[in-house]
C-alpha cells in the first residue's frame, strides 16, 4: 500500500491529481449524491450507472438501483461522461486538467489520459464510430475534437485530433453533443452560447466529419438550446425535450412537439423521457399522450439517462439543502392505469351486495382485461380469492358477493398489468352488520374495606365462535396504569371470574372482542375501597368509663396527642374532627387537615383546655377529593372520647 506522500509525489509527476479507487464489491446501501452534476450515463453491458461530480472531481459507479459500487477521484472539473459501444470504457471530460480520462468500466482504473490542447474544455462528450468525440474552446472559437482509442501513442501518432468541426458551422461555446446507438456515425451538436440557437448534425463515419445539416438563427426555431438529442429511426433532433426538428437538404424545420419539456433523453426504441419542472414524463415517439409521469420531488432534475434495455430511467434529482441524488425510475414504458373500487359503506351480513368500479388508462388497455378480487374479513384474515372479473369495453366492471362474516370487510381489486401497463390495485371497505350479544359484570358501585379480596364475575351471552373475555383492572391514580388481569374462555355457564385486591377505587372492565357474527362489547364496573386508618391517644393518665362510654382522662393542664396512621399516598392529608359536649349534646368545635408523613403517620397536639369537667371527642377521616387525592373512598375512624379533670 502506498503512503500519502508517495501518492502525492506520483500525482505531481503525472501532472494531475492523484486517483483514489474504492474497490468494486457488493452494492452498499449508499446512494450516489453529487454537488455539481458532471455527467450521467448507463452501461448496458455491465448494468451500471456512472455519475460525475464536477465539484468533487469524482466519478461513481452504481448498480441499476442507484447503490454505489465504486468511485474514483482526481478527475478535475468533470463535466460529461460517455461509454464506449462495447461498454468496457467510460470516458470523462476533465476540463480542470484539459484532458479526456478513459476509465475501465468494471474497475474504474485509469486506462489512459488524453491531453487536449485547449484553455477551455473539453466540455461535452459522445461516443460513436469507435471514437470519443468532444467539444472544446472559448466562446468565439469552439470546435470539435476526437480521441481514437485504437491509436497507440507509442507509435508516434497522437490519438487526439482537434479542429474537426466542418467548414461553415459556427457554434458559440463548446456545444452539446449527442450520439445514438441506432444512428452510428451521426453526431448532434447544439449551441450553448447566448447569441443564437445554432445547431448541426454531423456525419463522422468517415475520415473527416461532414456537415449533414446546420441552422444558425436568433431563437426563432427553438428559443435557445438547453439540450439536444438524436431521434432514433428518424432524421430529427429533439431540442429541450419538447421540439422535434427534422433535418434534410442541409436544413432544419420544426416537425412536431411534445406537450412540455426542458431536457430529455431518448431510449434506443425512440421512447422519450422528458423533464418538466419537478416531473419526468415518458412518451411514445411523436405521441402527445404521456405513457407515465414520475413526480421526482420539489427540486429540479439536472440529468437523465435511459438504461440501454429500456428497463428504467436514471435521474439526478435536486435535494433539499443542495446537491443532487441519483434516482432509478422503473418501468418507464408501462402506463399506470387508474383503478377505482366502490362498495356500499354498510351492508347486512349474509346478504348479497354489489361492488362496482372502473379501470382506465391513457394508453389503451387490452380488450377483456381480467381483474383479481380478494375479500378480507374476520374469518379470512389473509384474504380469500373470489372469481376473477372481466372489464367491459367502457372500462367498468361489477361483481356481487355475500359476506359470510360481519365487521369490516375489505374488497381488494387488482390488475396484474401487461406489456404496456403497470400493475395496479385498489380497495374499499364495507361495515357489515353483526348481532349484539350480552355482557355483564357484577359489583358495580359497591364499597369495600381496604385490602378486601373481591371476586368480579363477567357473564357472556350468545356468540358465534369466540367465547373469550378479557378482564382489565384500572386502579384510580396515575401511578398505577390499567392492566390485563385475566383473559380466557368463559365456562359452560358463560362466566369468567377474577379476584381484585381492593386497595383503591378501581374500574374493572370486561371485553369481548367479537367474532364473525357478533359485535364486540365492553362493560365496566366501578367498585370503591376505603383507606386503612386508625388513631392513637397519648398523654392521658388513665382510661375509665363515664356511664357506659370509655374515656381517656387528662388533667386540665395536659395536652392530648392524637397520632393518626393512614394508608399513604403522595400529598395525602388526614382530617381531624373535634367535638365538645355541652348541655346534653355534642357540638362541632374544629375540623382541620394535616399532611401525612411518608410513613403514613401524623401526630397532632390538641392543647390543654385549662378547665376541668370538659368532655370532648375526636376522630380522623380521609375525605375523597379534599384530603389531597381521589384514589380512595371517604373513610372515618370511630370517635375517641376525652375527659379533662382537675
Amino acid at each position: 500500500m502506498r503512503s500519502i506522500s508517495t501518492a502525492t509525489a506520483l500525482a505531481v509527476l503525472l501532472g494531475s491529481a492523484a486517483l483514489s479507487v474504492v474497490a468494486t464489491g457488493t452494492a452498499s446501501a449508499a446512494t450516489a449524491n453529487v454537488t455539481t452534476p458532471g455527467g450521467l450515463v448507463a452501461d448496458g453491458a455491465l448494468k451500471r450507472v456512472f455519475v460525475g461530480d464536477g465539484s468533487a472531481g469524482t466519478v461513481a459507479a452504481t448498480d441499476y438501483s442507484g447503490n454505489v459500487l465504486a468511485s474514483v477521484g482526481g478527475i478535475s472539473g468533470v463535466t460529461a461522461l460517455a461509454v464506449s459501444d462495447d461498454g468496457t470504457t467510460v470516458y470523462a471530460a476533465a476540463q480542470g486538467t484539459h484532458e479526456i480520462v478513459a476509465l475501465d468500466a468494471a474497475t474504474l482504473d485509469v486506462k489512459a489520459r488524453y491531453a487536449v490542447a485547449t484553455t477551455v474544455g473539453p466540455r461535452y462528450v459522445a461516443f460513436t464510430s469507435g471514437k470519443l468525440w468532444f467539444t472544446y474552446g472559448d466562446q468565439w472559437d469552439s470546435n470539435v475534437g476526437s480521441v481514437d482509442p485504437a491509436v497507440d501513442p507509442a507509435s508516434g501518432t497522437d490519438p487526439v485530433t482537434l479542429g474537426q468541426q466542418p467548414e461553415g458551422i459556427s457554434i458559440d461555446n463548446p456545444g452539446f453533443l449527442d450520439a445514438a446507438a441506432s444512428r452510428p456515425g451521426v453526431l448532434a451538436l447544439g449551441e450553448t452560447g447566448i447569441s443564437t440557437d445554432s445547431m448541426a448534425v454531423l456525419d463522422v463515419s468517415g475520415a473527416t466529419p461532414q456537415k449533414v445539416a446546420y441552422y444558425s438563427g436568433d431563437y426563432s426555431l427553438n428559443s435557445g438550446i438547453h439540450d439536444i438529442d438524436l431521434v432514433p429511426g428518424a432524421d430529427e433532433v429533439l431540442v429541450n425535450g419538447a421540439v422535434r426538428d427534422a433535418y434534410a437538404d442541409g436544413k432544419f424545420t420544426q416537425s412536431g412537439t411534445y406537450p412540455s419539456g426542458q431536457q430529455a433523453d431518448i431510449a434506443p426504441d425512440g421512447t422519450v423521457a422528458s423533464v418538466s419542472d419537478t416531473s419526468v414524463t415518458t412518451y411514445r415517439p411523436n405521441a402527445t399522450k404521456a405513457i407515465r409521469t414520475y413526480n421526482v420531488g420539489s427540486f429540479d432534475t439536472a440529468a437523465l439517462a435511459w438504461a440501454p434495455d429500456n428497463s428504467r430511467i436514471f435521474a439526478l434529482v435536486g435535494r433539499s439543502g443542495g446537491g443532487y441524488a441519483l434516482k432509478a425510475l422503473t418501468d418507464p414504458e408501462k402506463n399506470v392505469p387508474t383503478l377505482t373500487v366502490s362498495a356500499p359503506s354498510s351492508a347486512p351480513r349474509a346478504k348479497k351486495l354489489t361492488v362496482t368500479g372502473k379501470l382506465s388508462a391513457s394508453v389503451a388497455l387490452p380488450a377483456g382485461a381480467k381483474l383479481q378480487v380478494t375479500r378480507t374479513d374476520l374469518e379470512s384474515t389473509k384474504g380469500k380469492a373470489l372469481p376473477a372479473v372481466t372489464v367491459k369495453a367502457n372500462g367498468t366492471y361489477s361483481f356481487t358477493d355475500t359476506p359470510p362474516a360481519g365487521g369490516t370487510v375489505t374488497y381488494k381489486v387488482s390488475y396484474a398489468g401487461d406489456a404496456g401497463h403497470a400493475a395496479v390495485s385498489a380497495s374499499d371497505k364495507v361495515a357489515v352488520s353483526r348481532s349484539a350479544t350480552t355482557l355483564s359484570l357484577n359489583n358495580n358501585g359497591k364499597l369495600y374495606s381496604y385490602g378486601a379480596d373481591v371476586k368480579f364475575t363477567a357473564h357472556l351471552g350468545k356468540t358465534y365462535k369466540n367465547r373469550t373475555v378479557a378482564i382489565y383492572s384500572d386502579p384510580f391514580g396515575a401511578d398505577k396504569p390499567k392492566k390485563l388481569v385475566k383473559t380466557g374462555k368463559v365456562n359452560s355457564s358463560g362466566n369468567i371470574s377474577v379476584t381484585v385486591d381492593m386497595t383503591r377505587d378501581t374500574a374493572v372492565s370486561a371485553v369481548f372482542a367479537g367474532d364473525a357474527r357478533y359485535a364486540s362489547k365492553t362493560v365496566k364496573a366501578t367498585a370503591y375501597a376505603k383507606v386503612k386508618v386508625s388513631t392513637a391517644i397519648t398523654k392521658h393518665y388513665k382510661k375509665a368509663k363515664i356511664g357506659s362510654t370509655s374515656y381517656y382522662w387528662f388533667h386540665k393542664n395536659s395536652a392530648p396527642v392524637v397520632t393518626t396512621t393512614m394508608t399513604y399516598y403522595q400529598n395525602r392529608q388526614e382530617r381531624l374532627d373535634l367535638q365538645v359536649y355541652y348541655d346534653g349534646r355534642w357540638y362541632d368545635s374544629d375540623s382541620e387537615y394535616f399532611a401525612l408523613n411518608t410513613n403514613g403517620k401524623v401526630a397532632v397536639s390538641l392543647g390543654a383546655p385549662g378547665e376541668s369537667g370538659i368532655k370532648a371527642r375526636i376522630r380522623a377521616a380521609y375525605i375523597n377529593g379534599s384530603s389531597g387525592d381521589n384514589v380512595n373512598s371517604t373513610t372515618y375512624t370511630g370517635w375517641k372520647y376525652l375527659y379533662f379533670s382537675n
